[in-house]
């Protein structure tokens, strides 16, 4: 009978330990979706008119985000609008695509449909280029609109 006790007090120590230690043990970390819109309101951006928007997902805090948007910048024309949409100036913005890390790129078309995007830095040479294959398909050897991820594929 004496050793019924001992077990029995050994499996509890045993499941009380257990328990202790799960409350103890952080929880993962939450990992980012890191997803872009396929569709967007062009009236959340200036000149919703101009055939082209590119919209460059932004933060004052990142580097590497005032460099895509200097060479975005350059893209500029009366059939493109280029859109700064700096994280502390426009959260809603941020919020409403759910753009959960910067830089990204999207280039939209005047429906409001995402034609290609960028996650993270990008040279001049793929932002021109993708923005060229959209306006003008096959104008690329590879004839696809699409930066990193093409919504429409």
């Amino acid at each position: 009978m004496t050793n019924l006790f001992i077990v029995a007090a050994v499996v509890a120590c045993a499941t009380t330990a257990a328990i202790i230690g799960r409350r103890r043990r952080p929880e993962a970390p939450t990992q980012p979706r890191m997803q872009v819109p396929s569709q967007v309101d062009r009236n959340d951006f200036t000149r919703s008119e101009a055939e082209w928007l590119v919209a460059v997902f932004s933060s004052a805090t990142c580097q590497t985000c005032a460099d895509v948007v200097a060479k975005a910048q350059a893209l500029a024309s009366r059939d493109v609008v280029v859109h700064d949409v700096e994280f502390s100036a426009a959260r809603h913005v941020h919020e409403r695509y759910e753009i959960d890390a910067v830089p990204v790129v999207l280039i939209v078309d005047r429906e409001g449909v995402v034609r290609a995007n960028f996650m993270g830095p990008v040279t001049a040479t793929d932002l021109w280029a993708a923005v060229a294959e959209c306006r003008e398909p096959g104008s690329r050897p590879d004839s696809s609109c699409h930066g990193h991820d093409d919504p429409l594929d």
